[in-house]
């Protein structure tokens, strides 16, 4: 796997190793990106891509008024 550099703030570093429950600060940034990305994948399975939201809305009869 390809590795990255990326520089942070200390107090950014900091509160992503006391948020994740790791003492080193690269390790915490992992963690933290693999678990955002999973709840993305999770939303996506729940609620389905933006674009069969559009498909949904094609098939409705306009609202009448008046």
């Amino acid at each position: 796997m390809a590795q990255v550099t990326v520089t942070l703030d200390a107090n950014l570093a900091i509160d992503a190793m006391m948020l994740s429950g790791t003492k080193n600060p690269q390790d915490a940034v992992e963690l933290i990106l693999r678990d955002y990305l999973a709840r993305g994948r999770r939303t996506e399975t729940r609620t389905g891509e933006a674009a069969e939201g559009h498909r949904l809305e094609q098939g409705r009869p306009a609202a009448q008024e008046g």
